[in-house]
């Protein structure tokens, strides 16, 4: 009750210790789960949904902004700022209905932009790359973080 975004940030610094979404026979809410809906009902700016995205020292705060980006962003943005983080493989523990998984980083920024449902909650409906290079949105083709160390 009356968290800021700055508090949002402080608390998904030291709680968060896992993704998900809802567990146990009750169906509780994570941790990550209840962030991301008080992110929701505060509406942060785009600034601080960036700083979230750029945080390289908490994994689960990157993760806390990529899923509320997904929630929240317009295509062309979502593509934009997920795409890059493919680069980041740390670890993340994800916890489940019926116990826990291991997922890094890059899969569950792939399950973002491929799944309709991710941690339990529905997406909302995410055009293909292809239409939206094709209408000036995006730039070209992704391009692989391996091809400076291919070439």
């Amino acid at each position: 009750f009356g968290l800021s975004a700055a508090d949002v940030a402080r608390k998904s610094v030291t709680q968060l210790k896992a993704i998900g979404g809802s567990y146990g026979g009750n169906n509780a809410p994570t941790r990550f789960l209840c962030l991301a809906l008080k992110l929701l009902q505060i509406q942060p700016d785009d600034s601080v949904v960036d700083e979230l995205l750029g945080n390289e020292d908490f994994k689960y705060v990157r993760a806390l902004g990529a899923f509320y980006l997904r929630l929240t962003g317009r295509p062309a943005d979502i593509y934009a700022k997920l795409e890059p983080l493919y680069n980041d493989d740390r670890p993340l523990r994800r916890r489940e209905t019926t116990g826990w998984t291991i997922v890094a980083v890059d899969e569950f920024i792939d399950e973002l932009l491929r799944n309709d449902r991710v941690c339990g909650i529905a997406m909302p409906r995410l055009p293909a790359r292809a239409p939206l290079e094709e209408g000036g949105y995006l730039e070209g083709p992704r391009a692989s973080a391996m091809l400076p160390s291919i070439t």
